[in-house]
């Protein structure tokens, strides 16, 4: 009985997790974008002012 109990536990905070991270994907998208932006925007005037 505790066992099935403990799976289920283990199950439910899976979905949940699960749908939290659905939830919050677009968002973390484009945080990524706008990071990766950033850093290729400073390594870009970084490397103009080599020749």
């Amino acid at each position: 009985m505790a066992r099935k109990v403990l799976i289920l536990q283990a199950a439910l905070i899976g979905a949940g997790l699960a749908a939290l991270l659905l939830r919050e994907l677009p968002g973390l998208v484009r945080e990524i974008r706008m990071w990766r932006m950033a850093v290729n925007f400073r390594g870009g005037a970084r490397r103009k002012g080599t020749p």
